[in-house]
């Protein structure tokens, strides 16, 4: 994305009403990095299906929590190129009720499933899935005042994102990398 790759425009059109002269419309063209979403569709299946074993989730709970997770992808990338407001705010309704599916498996299915488990591994779960949902919950919140509601930049947004990405992934990564040597059940 840094390179100028994996990025393409959305045009959207605002029409302002005036009360003694002709209505104007003004046509803009928003950057879309299509990159960001594809990285998405690949790490964060990824880093549930690091949560949902940890937490000792059935197959199908995992399997609901990878579908619910892509399906939040790629709704949000289809709002990013909504056409319309309808069209825009309908696709990122539908993402974030993905979103909740995954809450639902996390913080429901799996705080019942790592009960079972010793008490380092239920107060470690407990942790890195807190705070991979709040890090989560960020992410709809720019897409709504960034690409929805265009409230701030694409500077703004790509900054957030990638100030989210650095704490999810990575720190994430880390995180469970080395509480997983100290940890016998995981």
């Amino acid at each position: 994305m840094a390179t100028g790759h994996g990025i393409s425009y959305n045009s959207y059109s605002e029409t302002e009403t005036h009360k003694h002269v002709p209505d104007t419309t003004q046509t803009y063209h928003r950057d879309v990095y299509w990159a960001r979403y594809v990285d998405w569709s690949v790490t964060t299946p990824l880093l549930l299906l690091d949560l949902c074993l940890m937490a000792g989730l059935s197959g199908a709970n995992i399997l609901v929590a990878l579908v619910a997770d892509v399906i939040m992808i790629l709704t949000g990338l289809f709002a990013a190129y909504g056409n319309n407001e309808a069209q825009k705010w309908g696709w990122y309704t539908i993402a974030c009720i993905a979103y909740l599916v995954i809450i639902y498996q996390l913080a429901l299915n799996g705080r019942k499933a790592v009960e079972g488990k010793d008490s380092k591994t239920k107060a470690f779960y407990a942790s890195i899935s807190g705070f991979t949902l709040l890090l989560w919950t960020i992410y709809p919140i720019i897409w709504g005042i960034a690409d929805g509601a265009h409230v701030v930049g694409v500077d703004a947004e790509i900054v957030g994102y990638a100030v989210l990405d650095v704490l999810a992934k990575p720190v994430f990564g880390f995180w469970l990398l080395f509480t997983h040597d100290s940890m016998s059940s995981t």
